[in-house]
């Protein structure tokens, strides 16, 4: 799934190439991906692009302020950037293309989303604050206002695991499954660990964490083209979708814990006192 820092390299791209073209048609092949009718998808004809930002996981291409195409990528969505946007018609339910935005220079992009469970979402809005996913969003973890204390006030009487809270979106934007298990790791703590019950070491070592580990995959994925930007993800990972292999750190094997829908990555050495954590939800510590 793309998090922070892929939709902000995203959002870079974008602004470079599709900032200041004019949208000459959106084509929507999947019907189900489309979960806005007011403003309609054909609002965005003729509509001059003047600017790309990310809100969370959120792409936000602005055709001025009142009219906004919106996407979120979910677990298996991607964008496919043409600069000679194909010819061929695109058959609704015949391919992996979700919506084909095009351009008046001839180039333009796809969504695309793989697999049989479909999750990108397309919005066309008059406020990007309209989207309800936009609207419940927590604060940004790499804008400049979230400090320590800020960070620390989040974690305040919060009785749930800290992997979990990392990932909840309402609590702080941008973070997923992937860059949790990182920082974590990186933080030296245990992805049950009880956000409430933190100390004052613990959460420097987290926000600490989470800062460097963020803005690194930030720095990474900036200046590359959409193509290349899972690879890049996928190189700087220290645990997480690396089960099996030593850890980078310590040199313990990296473990996993599966779910119904994912799985997470850490190092018992390094996180959790050399102990395995039972590969159940609700489990502990193996006793």
């Amino acid at each position: 799934m793309p998090e922070m820092p892929e939709v902000q390299g995203l959002t870079a791209f974008l602004a470079e190439r599709a900032v200041g073209r004019t949208i000459t048609r959106a084509t929507v092949a999947a019907i189900a991906a489309l979960r806005t009718y007011d403003p309609p998808i054909h609002a965005l004809q003729g509509a001059e692009v003047t600017a790309s930002a990310r809100q969370g996981k959120f792409v936000v291409l602005s055709c001025g302020p009142d009219l906004h195409l919106v996407f979120h990528l979910a677990k298996a969505g991607w964008l496919r950037w043409f600069d000679q946007l194909p010819t061929t018609l695109i058959k609704p339910g015949k391919s992996p293309i979700a919506l084909r935005i095009a351009f008046d220079d001839g180039s333009g992009f796809d969504l695309t989303e793989a697999g049989t469970k479909k999750s990108l979402a397309v919005y066309v809005v008059r406020d990007p604050h309209d989207v309800p996913g936009i609207a419940r969003l927590g604060p940004d973890p790499l804008d400049p206002s979230f400090t320590r204390e800020v960070f620390a006030g989040l974690l305040e009487g919060r009785r749930t695991q800290i992997k979990g809270l990392l990932r909840d979106q309402g609590v702080i934007a941008g973070i997923g499954n992937a860059y949790s298990d990182e920082i974590l790791h990186a933080a030296r703590m245990s992805p049950y660990a009880i956000a409430a019950k933190l100390d004052d070491d613990e959460i420097d070592r987290l926000f600490a964490s989470m800062h460097a580990t963020l803005t690194d995959a930030v720095t990474a994925a900036a200046g590359k083209p959409p193509a290349d930007l899972k690879d890049a993800k996928r190189r700087g990972m220290q645990v997480h979708a690396r089960r099996g292999e030593a850890c980078p750190v310590c040199g313990d094997t990296v473990r996993s814990v599966f779910f119904a829908d994912r799985s997470m990555e850490y190092c018992p050495t390094c996180q959790t006192g050399g102990k395995p954590l039972a590969d159940r939800r609700l489990s502990r510590l193996l006793k």
